[in-house]
């Protein structure tokens, strides 16, 4: 398998109130911050915000679907949040080939970040992944 440092993929989601929900009830992290109206506005971000997770999650979209694409496994994530990703936001998730660790087993470093709407970063991370060569990415 051929890989290439730089190589970049993205994904784009405008984060809605019922994907801020679905992933409160499927996690069951009902933090006020992210659900209550009236407790977020006392908060730092004075309105509702996105879970970090499910922000972070975008990056998985990228990393199953695009580059390196169906079959590949996390190893690591690390992720810094930046800002705050508010409801409404349209965020995007950039992945780019950042290092070969082990060619010969597929393992790669790769650059994880997010950017909202006006390009202005809200997660700045990397992630080790494993690239599985006997899966057929064109399913």
């Amino acid at each position: 398998m051929e890989y290439k440092i730089g190589e970049k993929a993205q994904f784009s989601k405008t984060i809605s109130e019922s994907d801020v929900y679905l992933f409160a009830g499927i996690t069951g992290d009902l933090n006020p911050i992210h659900i209550n109206c009236l407790e977020a506005q006392k908060s730092f971000a004075g309105k509702r915000i996105a879970h970090g997770a499910l922000v972070s999650g975008l990056i998985s979209n990228v990393i199953g679907m695009k580059m390196p694409g169906p079959g590949t496994v996390y190893m690591e994530q690390d992720s810094k949040f930046v800002r705050p990703v508010f409801i409404g936001d349209t965020v995007r998730a950039e992945v780019e080939l950042a290092e070969v660790l082990n060619g010969e087993k597929g393992i790669l470093k790769l650059g994880t970040r997010v950017y909202n709407q006006d390009n202005d970063m809200v997660l700045d991370g990397f992630a080790v992944v494993k690239v599985m060569d006997n899966i057929n990415k064109d399913q």
